[in-house]
């Protein structure tokens, strides 16, 4: 099993020189893939520039847009900005969709909240395949490009953890990209069995199965835990927030880390990507130390 690491972009007081460092550590290090998500109203970098600026810090990991909200952007632009990505990362995108969780975000870019279905999502990632196949979609005279350096373009992962959705997803993904707000195995273990069991019903080959959680190690880690969803989960009543983050995520040593993985890794799970929970880097050092 695989282990790739997120950005800490939901962490506030963020600047290049941070992103950029934690960046080339994680390509330095045992990770298999640099993570993000992507929010609108909220003060976290646009998912699309910060592409960019990964591709050139790094030259190993694989790059995984965790959740993308395809319905936050126009299809064809989303399509060449991420075959422009794929093709100055040298081929290392990965893409991870989701319907997105936030209704405020879809009114920060002017889009409709009726369009936040898993179908608008699909037909959305249709057209994006259209575009990296090198078909014409718009009246021009040629095709939208640049072609991204992977036949047919980048995997597609979808954020989803319910059997109806993961049945909808066996069309047409190539994977899941699940979230596990409480590092739980026997539920990871559900989503994924769902899943396969959805992409043979779709006479599909096995679906790629990641998951992520929150997770913080070292002194006071379910405190972290607390400060980071408070300030992630900013649109819910503190008091709501102290009662889930008791349980939410990974609190604990690196041991334990670890052994949580390796309970993940007999589920059958492709790659786990961490989700930092602190912009500190000493979180970054602890968990490569350990994989190393």
């Amino acid at each position: 099993m695989q282990v790739g690491m997120t950005l800490p972009v939901m962490e506030p007081d963020l600047d290049a020189s941070i992103l950029e460092t934690w960046a080339k550590r994680i390509d330095e290090g045992p990770f298999s893939s640099l993570c993000f998500g992507e929010r609108m109203a909220f003060d976290n970098p646009h998912s699309l520039t910060l592409l960019g600026a990964v591709s050139a810090w790094t030259s190993r990991v694989r790059i995984s847009t965790t959740v993308l909200v395809p319905q936050l952007h126009d299809p064809i632009s989303l399509a060449k900005a991420l075959a422009t990505a794929d093709m100055l990362s040298g081929g290392r995108l990965s893409v991870g969709v989701g319907v997105g969780g936030r209704e405020e975000d879809y009114r920060a870019v002017g889009a409709s909240e009726s369009t936040r279905t898993m179908q608008q999502m699909a037909d959305r990632v249709a057209v994006m395949r259209r575009v990296w196949a090198g078909e014409k979609v718009t009246d021009a005279v040629r095709p939208v490009g640049p072609p991204p350096m992977q036949p047919g373009g980048p995997e597609i992962l979808v954020g989803t953890l319910g059997p109806r959705t993961i049945r909808h997803a066996a069309a047409w993904a190539d994977g899941v990209a699940g979230f596990a707000t409480e590092v739980d195995p026997p539920a990871i273990d559900t989503v994924f069995d769902q899943a396969r069991r959805a992409w043979q019903e779709a006479g599909r080959t096995r679906p790629r199965l990641t998951t992520s959680f929150w997770f913080a190690v070292g002194e006071e880690p379910r405190a972290q835990i607390r400060r980071h969803l408070h300030h992630y989960m900013n649109w819910i009543p503190r008091e709501f927030v102290d009662t889930f983050a008791a349980t939410a995520g990974f609190a604990g040593t690196v041991a334990e880390l670890k052994d949580q993985l390796r309970r993940i890794e007999d589920l059958g799970a492709d790659e786990v990507q961490l989700v930092p929970t602190s912009a500190d880097l000493a979180q970054l050092e602890r968990i490569a130390a350990a994989l190393d």
